[in-house]
């Protein structure tokens, strides 16, 4: 018992010298954990009040992607200035407290940086919403899409490059700074190389603001790139996406809208003129044919009304060649327009005028010679030229 009791003297007589720092470091962590949880509640409070009932009831009813692209970043922003007024309260080292301050420091840059990424993507959308590229003159909406999804994507990368700039200005490490400069001084060759590397990634970049400023193509350009028919689907910073008739894309580098020609149907506007050709025998009236060209377009709500010419543009030996024209708001309409007075062109011939189609007359090959003939021949029945007698 002696030996216990001896034991808790010299227990006490040890600890009792530093119970007066263990409860000033309990005083001091209750206080800063009461305010950091009082700072963090009344953030909370600021920012549902701000953006629940003041922006819900504002701007969310007309632009509400902006509700959507602000919230999470806002709230972040929130508890990271929070947890700064909150930290000093808990009393802590001068060297734990820089490290805290110099984390906290870097959050708050990247939640800004995440901010400024959402205030981009809501100025997007609020400008998609205005400019409605769906509507049939889409000429403004086309040419604003495609500057805003270059400039979208040069907004992003200079505010990934300002956060990140600014996250390594927080380390005031002067030996650090050394040792980058001496890095990128060593590492002049390489620089080089890699600049001959990515000449092309450097060319097409330049060529999307090019593209986005002089707007050879736009979003949703009809155009016919390497033979291939279709609609400028995506604009990014290194290649384009051309979504071609039968649902298969075409990707196309940015540099070859610069360098190398293509059609552009809807550069100016999205209606389109088209034609197909009727090669008929001259015994053909042509003013019925005009007169049914006219009935079939009034009877198809594919056709706009402008543009309704039939006329005989070329003579040939045997027929006449007749070019309907006409016109469409878009170029989907105007191929379907085409395919269906083409049809119903031929469909009208055949009941009213059949022996106006093409023919060949055995007349004109009596006397022909046998190349001649030949020639208008399928190769199983052609014949060689009579032997003279001799």
């Amino acid at each position: 018992m002696q030996q216990i009791a001896s034991l808790l003297d010299v227990f006490m007589s040890s600890v009792t010298p530093i119970l007066p720092g263990i409860a000033h470091h309990a005083h001091r962590l209750v206080l800063g954990s009461f305010v950091l949880s009082g700072a963090l509640l009344a953030s909370f409070a600021i920012y549902s009040l701000f953006f629940r009932f003041v922006l819900r009831r504002t701007i969310a009813p007309t632009h509400p992607s902006i509700l959507r692209h602000f919230r999470k970043p806002a709230l972040g922003l929130f508890f990271i200035a929070a947890t700064m007024l909150a930290v000093p309260a808990f009393g802590i080292s001068d060297h734990l407290y820089g490290i805290l301050e110099h984390v906290l420091h870097i959050l708050f840059i990247l939640c800004t940086a995440w901010l400024l990424f959402a205030a981009v993507y809501a100025i997007e959308d609020i400008l998609m919403r205005r400019y409605d590229i769906s509507a049939a003159n889409n000429l403004r909406a086309r040419s604003v899409r495609t500057q805003m999804a270059v400039m979208r994507r040069l907004a992003l990368g200079f505010i990934g490059l300002l956060a990140i700039g600014l996250v390594l200005y927080t380390f005031n490490n002067t030996r650090l700074w050394q040792y980058g400069v001496g890095l990128l001084a060593s590492a002049g060759l390489a620089s080089l190389a890699l600049a001959a590397a990515a000449k092309s990634t450097v060319s097409n970049l330049l060529a999307g603001i090019q593209i986005a400023f002089t707007e050879p193509i736009r979003i949703d350009d009809v155009v016919i790139v390497e033979g291939q028919w279709g609609r400028i689907e995506e604009i990014t910073t290194a290649y384009v996406v051309v979504c071609i008739w039968n649902l298969q894309r075409l990707i196309v580098p940015l540099s070859y809208f610069i360098e190398h020609p293509f059609q552009n149907w809807t550069r100016t506007s999205a209606n389109l003129m088209g034609n197909f050709y009727i090669y008929a025998d001259y015994t053909c009236p042509i003013e019925p044919l005009r007169e049914e060209l006219t009935r079939v377009l009034k009877s198809t709500p594919l056709w706009d009304g402008k543009v309704n010419v039939l006329q005989v543009t070329d003579l040939f030996q045997q027929t006449m060649q007749i070019r309907a024209l006409m016109s469409a708001a878009d170029s989907s309409k105007l191929w379907d327009l085409r395919c269906l007075v083409r049809e119903r062109m031929i469909d009208f011939l055949q009941k009213n005028y059949p022996h106006c189609l093409p023919k060949q007359r055995l007349s004109e090959l009596q006397n022909a010679p046998w190349e001649q003939i030949n020639e208008h021949l399928p190769e199983q029945f052609q014949q060689a030229p009579p032997q003279p007698h001799g």
